[in-house]
Formats: C-alpha cells, sequence, structure tokens
C-alpha cells in the first residue's frame, strides 16, 4: 500500500533527495567513504556549503549584503540568539501561536518585550492584522506560518524597525522579498532538509549593534566570518539541504512551489469545506497552504479515533493534529504531491459515505 506522509516536521521529502542523500552515506563522491564519517574540512565538502548558498540566495533572489548560513541548534536556539545579536532595550514581537510565545519567552531574557498583537483570543486561529509597530524598538519579530493552528502571513509586511521572521515551515515555498528583513532563520526539517540544520539568512551590516558581549558560539558575526565552518556543521543535513534545493530549482523555483502550494490547498480546504463532517480551524483568510488544520464538527467529535485509524488503514500517514488542539493536520510542503492531497479527499469522502 503506498503511503502519504502528511506529517509536520521532520516531514516529506522528495523521494530523489532521499535516495542521493542515502546513496552519499554509503559513499560520497566516490571517495570510499561515507558523508557521514568525512571531515568538514576536505576538498570535496566545501563546495557542498558554497553551492548550497548560492543555490539558496538564486532561489530567493537574495541581494548582496546578506549571507547564509547553516547552523546547529534548531529555530529554538535561535530564539535565544536572535536577542542575543539584536535587542538592546526593547523588541517587538507579532504573537501568533506557540512558536512565537516561545520566542518571546526567551527574549524577554534580554530586555523589554511589547507584545504589538496577539491571535490568543480566538485559540491562534487567525493572523492579527490591525496593530501598530514601535519605532523605538529594536526589531519586529514575526513567525510567518504556524504548523500547529494552520495559520500564515503570506506578504511581507513593511516595517519601519528590522524585521526578523521565523520561516521555518514555510521558507522557499513562495517568493519572498528578503530586502524587508534583517534576518530569516528556521528548522530545516519541513521545506529544506532533514532534521539537524538550522538555515540564517541574515544582513550583514545589522549585526554588532548591541553592547553587551555575546558568547562567541552564538554570535552571528563568528559564524558569518567562519562561512558556517566555526564548528563542525551537521554535515549530513547540509548535503541533504543541497540536494533539495536542487530538487526545487530544477521543478521550476519557488515561483513553481507556490502554484502547487496553492493547488493542494484548493483540493483539501475544498474537501474540508464540502464534507458534512469535518471544519477547518482556521479563518479562511489566514489559512495556512503549508498546514492545513481541520476537526470533526460537534456531533460527530466521537468519530475521531474511528477516523485517524481509518485514514491509517488508507495510507494517510501524520495526520493527527497537534496534540494541544487537537482535531487533524495535512501538513503539505513542497515535496507533497497532487496525488497524495487527491488521496486525503478520497479517504475523507469515503469516511463521509460510511458515516
Amino acid at each position: 500500500m503506498k503511503k502519504y506522509n502528511f506529517n509536520a516536521g521532520p516531514s516529506i521529502l522528495p523521494r530523489e533527495v532521499i535516495e542521493q542523500t542515502a546513496a552519499a552515506c554509503l559513499d560520497f563522491e566516490n571517495s570510499g567513504l561515507s558523508l557521514m564519517e568525512i571531515s568538514h574540512r576536505a576538498k570535496n565538502f566545501q563546495p557542498v556549503v558554497d553551492e548550497a548558498e548560492a543555490l539558496f540566495k538564486e532561489l530567493l533572489d537574495i541581494p548582496e549584503g546578506y549571507k547564509v548560513l547553516f547552523l546547529g541548534g534548531g529555530a529554538s536556539l535561535e530564539f535565544c540568539m536572535v536577542p542575543y545579536n539584536f535587542l538592546e532595550k526593547k523588541a517587538a514581537y507579532l504573537n501568533t501561536g506557540v512558536w512565537a510565545t516561545k520566542a518571546m519567552k526567551e527574549a524577554k531574557l534580554f530586555g523589554e518585550v511589547v507584545e504589538i498583537a496577539s491571535s490568543k483570543d480566538k485559540n491562534f486561529t487567525y493572523i492579527p492584522k490591525d496593530y501598530v509597530i514601535p519605532t523605538d524598538a529594536d526589531y519586529l519579530h514575526i513567525t510567518s506560518n504556524n504548523t500547529i493552528y494552520g495559520t500564515e502571513l503570506r506578504e511581507d509586511i513593511d516595517s519601519p524597525i528590522p524585521l526578523i521572521a521565523d520561516m521555518s515551515s514555510d521558507i522557499l515555498s513562495r517568493p519572498i522579498d528578503v530586502s524587508k528583513y534583517a534576518m530569516i532563520y528556521g528548522g530545516a526539517q519541513k521545506n529544506l532538509s532533514m532534521a539537524g540544520v538550522t538555515f540564517v539568512i541574515v544582513k550583514e551590516d545589522a549585526l554588532g549593534k548591541v553592547s553587551r558581549q555575546i558568547p562567541t558560539m552564538l554570535d552571528y558575526r563568528t559564524h558569518v566570518k567562519k562561512g558556517s565552518m566555526f564548528n563542525t556543521p551537521p554535515v549530513v543535513p547540509i548535503y541533504s539541504a543541497l540536494m533539495n534545493l536542487r530538487y526545487i530549482k530544477a521543478h521550476g523555483g519557488v515561483k513553481a512551489m507556490e502554484k502547487l502550494a496553492k493547488q493542494r490547498a484548493e483540493i483539501v480546504y475544498g474537501e474540508i469545506d464540502r464534507n458534512k463532517l469535518f471544519v477547518g480551524t482556521a479563518e479562511e483568510s489566514s489559512r495556512s497552504l503549508m498546514n492545513l488544520t481541520f476537526v470533526l464538527k460537534p456531533e460527530y467529535q466521537d468519530l475521531q479515533d474511528d477516523f485517524l485509524a481509518f485514514a491509517t488503514s488508507k495510507g494517510m500517514v501524520g495526520v493527527k493534529g497537534h496534540r494541544d488542539v487537537g482535531g487533524f493536520r495535512a501538513s503539505c510542503y513542497n515535496a507533497m504531491s497532487i496525488e497524495g492531497c487527491e488521496a486525503l479527499v478520497a479517504c475523507m469522502k469515503e469516511f463521509e459515505a460510511q458515516h
């Protein structure tokens, strides 16, 4: 039985990317050594990092003056590194869910944090739109996509202060105007690579503005200077990222990825809205194209376990909603096929017919 991977992360990757990475783990470039055991200083690995950075810049049209870094620690470490490097007195945060809340918590260790708007009042089911950005703050932090609640900010907002974005789960799914951001970061295990590497796109002249001393490993300037090679980087995940960046370029780039994302969302949301058993959780204007969340209508709540079992029996993997919200979630990242979305819709229709 064919399986369709709707996991929120670590998540689906193109099959060819998995196979290419697996082959390199057995024998990296006919060296007789595994990618897992080569030196990160090896002459044949430096081109991997260089090409991955170059492709990132090409695919997102990153302007001059920005550096792409490949680090460890996940986005959760960036929650700390961002204020360490950018917060002098006050920072502004847009609170749109669990990850934004966690980022705010870390920032409060370094200075004043202003929550300029929040959608907590409706369980984070929408993206706030009416808010004032304080011009005296050191930066504004946003989380562009919310994997748990299924909402997404799909526009590059104009900010009078440096803009920093956590784009863990929607990077490379659409064109973005990088020039509007001082920094973009995220864990790679959704749209970029396997778990283990974190990407950072940072404007170099935005660094070095705070008066505090920053530990060497937590200072972005360290990694800019050393080209992501200050310490041993996550070699295999970086290679996997390169293979995926090549895949995205070969399949039309981020504009093509955005077109597919809209097609997938139209298929799945269309069925959620039509089906008599289900209802979407996010407000329509804020719906994510990456994480499509839905629940059973109140009168059918007792069928939750039945639907999960039924979906699993049909090859749907990872459709259970996050433990904080329950229900169901279909994560449709770049590698998810139209076929997979159609299979999920067929599963929902069959379940509806049975009940």
